[in-house]
């Protein structure tokens, strides 16, 4: 997949198929339109292509308001659509500026000038353009004018997967790892980097990589212990992840652990991407340490169990 961050670096494709919006999480209601996209590109012997948007456009718009999650960094939804096997990516930077934009702007500016587009799959309902202005109607009434052929996702093909990122969200939010990973079609991942610790865990056989806090609107799931696939170095190895304070030894910080189940080197300074299996247990507090790593010795045997299910 190429990725492009400036439209003018957009390149002079024989037959676009093109698709537009944020993509957080690439859930599999975003695959439904993803899958179109591709279908008809690979009928016309055309190429697929994705425009999303950074920053999100709420963090823009309400920068205020804290309570916005996401279930990807850009690096990470830059990752799930090379996944999903998208030709090319369009990344346009999100700024009020851009908000402003009239969707005939965006028509003529983007859609046409810049990318060329033969055909447009987008979903139901969906709308683009200053104040949300334009919609499929709007699209289809002007396609002969505009040049391109309009397709909207039906609203029941979409419905009947029963999926929204409010939905992920909450799943994670509360634990629910495998309902997240089920709306998602994929795991839910966390993508950091290793930073050193008080390296408290070696002394009782748990060494972990204490990974930096993420961006800060990066939805991050609930406290407690997980099952978890860490990817490092082109390899996929298996672990225990803790989120939380650290309750037995008085921490008063968040803090993200993960230990790889019988790994041995050094991880510090390396990116580290964490697949989310399932909850094992809330984090809580023990009576010392023996108590701490009897529990640790448990959760292993049980993260073992879970990725091996």
């Amino acid at each position: 997949m190429e990725v492009i961050r400036d439209i003018a670096d957009f390149p002079k494709l024989s037959f676009p198929v093109v698709t537009s919006g944020t993509f957080d999480g690439v859930h599999v209601g975003h695959q439904k339109i993803l899958q179109r996209v591709k279908e008809r590109a690979r009928q016309s012997n055309g190429q697929s292509v994705v425009i999303t948007y950074w920053p999100h456009p709420r963090l823009v718009l309400f920068p205020e308001d804290n309570d916005l999650k996401l279930l990807a960094t850009i690096e990470e939804r830059v990752e799930q659509l090379r996944s999903f096997g998208i030709d090319y990516l369009l990344i346009i930077p999100f700024t009020k500026a851009f908000s402003r934009l009239s969707s005939r702007s965006f028509i003529e500016d983007v859609l046409v000038k810049a990318i060329h587009t033969k055909v447009l799959v987008i979903g139901y309902d969906h709308r683009f353009g200053k104040n949300r202005e334009g919609s499929f109607e709007h699209l289809k009434a002007r396609s002969a004018q505009y040049g391109f052929e309009v397709e909207e996702i039906p609203r029941q093909d979409v419905d009947d997967i029963g999926v929204s990122s409010t939905k992920i969200r909450r799943a994670i939010e509360s634990g629910d790892i495998p309902t997240a990973n089920r709306y998602l079609g994929h795991t839910y991942t966390l993508t950091s980097t290793v930073v050193e610790g008080n390296k408290l865990g070696r002394t009782i056989g748990f060494p972990t990589a204490n990974l930096a806090l993420p961006a800060p609107h990066k939805l991050i799931p609930a406290h407690g212990v997980y099952a978890v696939w860490v990817r490092h170095d082109g390899q996929r190895l298996p672990g225990m992840m803790n989120i939380g304070v650290r309750p037995t030894v008085d921490g008063a910080h968040l803090t993200l652990e993960v230990h790889l189940i019988n790994f041995e080197g050094n991880l510090y300074g390396q990116t580290l991407t964490v697949e989310f299996v399932e909850m094992l247990r809330e984090e809580q507090k023990f009576d010392g340490l023996d108590a701490l790593k009897a529990q640790l010795a448990r959760d292993k045997e049980a993260a073992l169990l879970t990725l091996a299910s």
